[in-house]
């Protein structure tokens, strides 16, 4: 998102001195690029948006061909890091842009898209988002058609952000494994963004993969610690079982600093987009949580799996 907001000529060299700095001493390997647009642009100008933002991460990939490769399978993940690249996947973050035309899912599949969320923020023609408090719906019927059609393609389908009602929609008519690309327990932080046991279970029975948020507002009330974090994180795979636990930051304060303070809603009055856990500002703070877990027992096979070892699971068993 605030790549596009730069000179085309600036796409690759803006992430080449912004992020790989970070990504490297994080010791990131796979980077997921998510397209994303203000759910109040929702008009022509949100499917333009959609589209430079994709084109922007070809770009990138094609201008820092040394040090990534975007990826569509599992074995071409394997194939860039094996090179020492990090590997970059395309998801779009809410499909206002799409509506109501199914076919455009087929067209930013072809692009390189292999993880999609109906919805973002606010209500569009799919789902409604769960900043939507008044709201008891989940998927509509194109919702439905949506969620068929992504199965289809080979997309992963990423419950993030739909409401309550949407996720069970999304659990009970799914027919294959869904992520949940970043979500915290809502058992240790209760707030509409983060998922219930009764969720948690039901995403692991189906084989998905529940990322945990880092966000700070969504992984405590105040003040959220790496300890804060861990919790997160040992609740999470308390529940759903080590297997189908991953790493999902949300690492957007720049974005919400920068250019989208408008997209905090009524239904997020508790939740700063601004506020950080210390040390995990960005990617390069990551290994801070790998240390708390080992101090906490964990087993490298375990953080492993934690790390990135379960979502490529989920990558090879859904996309290939």
């Amino acid at each position: 998102m605030l790549v596009v907001k730069r000179p085309r000529e600036r796409w690759g060299s803006y992430f080449r001195e912004n992020w790989l700095p970070q990504l490297r001493r994080g010791g990131v390997t796979v980077q997921v690029l998510s397209v994303y647009v203000d759910h109040k642009l929702y008009a022509e100008s949100a499917l333009r948006e959609t589209l430079r933002m994709i084109e922007a991460a070809h770009v990138i990939a094609e201008q820092n061909s040394d040090q990534v490769r975007l990826c569509t399978t599992r074995a071409e993940v394997d194939a860039a890091q094996h090179s020492g690249r990090i590997a970059l996947l395309l998801a779009i973050e809410g499909c206002g842009p799409l509506a109501p035309d199914l076919a455009l899912l087929g067209q930013v599949h072809r692009l390189g898209v292999r993880m999609v969320s109906l919805v973002h923020m606010g209500r569009n023609a799919f789902a409604d988002a769960s900043d939507e408090p008044a709201s008891n719906a989940g998927l509509s019927a194109l919702g439905v058609e949506a969620l068929r059609e992504i199965e289809a393609l080979g997309m992963l389908f990423d419950i993030s952000h739909l409401n309550e009602r949407g996720v069970d929609d999304v659990l009970e008519l799914s027919t294959q494994p869904v992520i949940a690309s970043h979500s915290a327990a809502h058992a240790l932080r209760p707030h509409h963004r983060n998922l219930t046991d009764a969720q948690l279970r039901a995403v692991s029975a189906a084989g998905g993969v529940v990322c945990v948020n880092y966000m700070a507002s969504f992984v405590a009330m105040r003040n959220a610690t790496v300890a804060d974090l861990a919790d997160q994180v040992d609740h999470v795979t308390a529940i759903a079982g080590i297997d189908h636990v991953g790493i999902g930051p949300d690492f957007v304060a720049e974005v919400f600093a920068e250019i989208a303070p408008a997209t905090v809603g009524p239904g997020f009055d508790d939740f700063d987009p601004i506020e950080t856990i210390a040390g995990l500002e960005g990617p390069a703070g990551l290994p801070l949580l790998e240390a708390e877990l080992r101090r906490r027992g964990w087993a490298e096979e375990s953080i492993g799996k934690f790390n990135g070892a379960n979502v490529l699971r989920l990558i090879a068993q859904v996309c290939g």
